[in-house]
């Protein structure tokens, strides 16, 4: 059976896992679930996510979610996939593990929190929310501030003073690229003082492209239609 990746571009980690499968070569077939339209909570997906959340994936009997365990499993999973993306030494797949666990309790909060409440948020039936916006600011600066002090402080290209990207930067930058929906000045004065993460993104970009645009380009359409939507306001 044709492993099945379950997806809603709009999600940051949906898109990750995606790249991942066109950048590897990984023959999948993705099943689009839209979030806006409530599909993610339809009892035929919480078959697969009793959690009701994408990304998912099917393949033969096993079913599985949450986007860092399916990364993982996919480049163990299929032969020919290089080995930076999740190496086999211990202790460089320990240093992509604290920060892939670091990710969802610190970045994932500060970016999905301030763009939800910041734009998003109307487009899925729920009211703008300026005081958790204000709250998800400071996690995301503090977040962005920390990648480039902790892990991108040594000449490599990606994470862990890496010249090659692994699991945890594709996840991060995606997270990152949510922020493309803001106002342009708001994306500029949150991501322009970080000259190191906005060489970071380009080198991810340039790593899995033409992949990488390609995924994206959901995202670029979501955002003109928020700009033209606000200038008419």
């Amino acid at each position: 059976m044709k492993l099945r990746v379950y997806t809603d571009r709009m999600s940051q980690p949906s898109r990750a896992v995606i790249i991942f499968c066109k950048t590897n070569g990984i023959d999948f077939e993705e099943v689009r679930i839209d979030i806006s339209k409530r599909q993610h909570l339809q009892p035929e997906f919480k078959a697969i996510n009793p959690m009701g959340q994408v990304p998912a994936l099917v393949d033969g009997k096993l079913k599985l979610f949450e986007s860092h365990a399916i990364l993982r499993y996919l480049s163990y999973a299929f032969p020919g996939i290089p080995d930076h993306w999740y190496p086999g030494d211990l202790s460089r797949r320990a240093k992509i593990e604290s920060v892939l666990d670091w990710h969802h309790s610190n970045l994932r909060r500060g970016a999905a929190g301030y763009v939800l409440n910041k734009a998003l948020a109307p487009a899925l039936g729920l009211q703008l929310n300026p005081q958790a916006a204000a709250e998800a600011e400071q996690i995301l600066c503090s977040s962005l501030s920390k990648i480039e002090s902790i892990w991108l402080n040594g000449n490599g290209k990606f994470l862990l003073n890496s010249n090659q990207p692994s699991i945890a930067d594709l996840s991060l930058v995606c997270e990152i690229m949510q922020l493309e929906v803001l106002d342009v000045n708001d994306r500029d004065r949150l991501l322009g003082p970080h000259k190191k993460i906005n060489e970071w993104i380009d080198n991810v970009k340039m790593a899995t492209r033409p992949h990488f645009e390609e995924v994206h380009a959901i995202i670029f359409k979501a955002a003109q239609k928020l700009h033209t939507r606000q200038a008419k306001l």
